[in-house]
């Protein structure tokens, strides 16, 4: 496949909801929500590519790490790179709509898994949007996490229940979604979860209870406390709260206070290997992508979303060769400057 090609056909497709531009920075879409942007200034989305830009590499060539072992295993599914698709919904309203809902999903999960990955999917206003994500988890045995929007209690276990019975591993709530303008213009009832909320929707199923959207430690730690398997440091693409910190900023704190108890996922700004490995060296145990999905499922289907995941993956095992990174267990804080 080609990288001009499949930008090319996802640019047309898109036309009028995402630029596709040179490089994805939340500049050109500042506000655009519905839409592709950030919220307001867009200052959230742009902190996330800042925060990782202000790391760097140590270069290392001394060394036996020559063939990097990528692997992982994530909540019983053995999975070829730690780099994962984010869940994402919307597309009539965000992406223009030349794809459906299940259309895209399904391009999300089936490219996820050609690729070695696994697929998240999400939550909002139109029913469609949930159901097409489960229809898509169970079309491909169960490989990918279905993540519930916080709404209330008996609504979100009902979501809960059907994803049990799609097959997937494991199930989360986007607490962040709580401040989705998107959700507030469709009439949809979100709200923010206390501890004790929480607590009952993690112990309602047998599955890995995910709770996506923290970024602080006091969070983290409310997370870990009330039984949760895994959390997802994550601003929610800059779409939520004008002005918040990039994740990258804030996952080594959070990473220091739980990473022992809990597994940690972060979200926000990735737009190659280099900045996966920045992330995994901060702390996280994977990384979620998602607005260069969007143009890799617009652009080229499910191969375009394998394209996009393998030719980081790829980028992602050059930069454990010259940081001296031979498994994903050895990238720690020495990896970065």
């Amino acid at each position: 496949m080609d990288e001009r090609q499949l930008r090319a056909a996802a640019r047309e497709k898109l036309k009028g909801y995402c630029r596709v531009c040179p490089v994805c920075d939340g500049r050109a879409c500042a506000g655009e929500v519905p839409g592709m942007g950030g919220i307001g200034t867009g200052a959230a989305f742009v902190a996330n590519l800042q925060a990782l830009a202000r790391y760097r590499l140590n270069l290392r060539t001394i060394h036996s790490a020559k063939d990097p072992d990528l692997s992982l295993e994530i909540f019983g599914r053995r999975l070829r790179t730690p780099i994962l698709a984010a869940p994402m919904t919307g597309t009539p309203y965000n992406m223009g709509g030349a794809l459906s809902e299940r259309e895209f999903i399904g391009h999300i999960i089936t490219g996820s898994r050609l690729a070695g990955s696994l697929g998240f999917c999400g939550d909002g206003a139109d029913p469609a949007m949930y159901d097409s994500g489960l229809e898509a988890i169970a079309a491909e045995d169960g490989w990918g996490i279905p993540v519930i929007k916080p709404r209330a209690q008996e609504a979100v276990i009902e979501r809960i229940r059907r994803a049990e019975e799609a097959g997937a591993p494991a199930v989360g709530v986007d607490v962040d979604g709580a401040g989705l303008v998107t959700m507030a213009l469709k009439g949809q009832p979100v709200s923010p979860k206390t501890r004790e909320e929480l607590a009952e929707l993690a112990a309602a199923t047998r599955l890995p209870f995910i709770v996506k959207g923290i970024m602080t430690v006091d969070e983290a730690e409310a997370a870990a406390s009330i039984g949760a398997a895994a959390i997802v440091v994550s601003n929610h693409g800059g779409r939520i709260l004008d002005h918040t910190p990039g994740a990258a900023e804030v996952l080594p704190s959070i990473a220091k206070a739980v990473g022992s108890r809990i597994a940690i996922f972060a979200d926000g700004g990735v737009r190659s290997g280099a900045d996966v490995l920045k992330l995994l060296a901060l702390g996280a145990d994977a990384v979620l992508v998602g607005r260069p999905l969007v143009v890799g499922a617009f652009g080229g289907g499910a191969e375009g979303v394998r394209f996009v995941l393998e030719k980081m993956t790829a980028e992602l095992k050059q930069a454990m060769i010259l940081t001296g990174c031979g498994s994903l267990e050895e990238v720690d804080e020495r990896v970065i400057f």
